[in-house]
């Protein structure tokens, strides 16, 4: 089984940088994508951002330039972080980190970022 943990998520006025942790545990094969997605109220789940095992990133285009994405891979213990910077009050969400490989994926519990105006 895979567990993802999040962490870091929280209020921060519009303008502001907030920086997401997620690790990863379990049987988890070598070759596979971390990322975010994100959830508003009253809308469907939405990328966010993505980096494969072989650092290649995806971002939604309107965090591009915004947010960073990297991550960390071992034998022990698979990270990855968003780094938010330049917040907007439409950045407000439910942050969920995602593993996956080709006929699986993997859901943290999700962590809430507000930002006020």
């Amino acid at each position: 089984q895979v567990q993802l943990v999040e962490s870091g998520g929280g209020l921060v006025q519009a303008g502001g940088s907030l920086r997401l942790s997620c690790a990863a545990s379990g049987s988890i094969l070598s070759l596979n994508t971390m990322g975010w997605y994100r959830q508003a109220p009253g809308k469907q789940r939405a990328l966010v951002a993505t980096i494969t095992s072989k650092g290649t990133p995806n971002y939604a285009d309107s965090v591009k330039g915004r947010f960073t994405i990297s991550s960390s891979r071992d034998n022990a213990k698979n990270m990855v972080y968003l780094q938010m910077n330049s917040l907007k009050p439409e950045d407000t969400a439910v942050y969920y980190c995602t593993l996956q490989w080709p006929g699986d994926a993997y859901w943290g519990q999700g962590t809430q970022v507000t930002v006020s105006s």
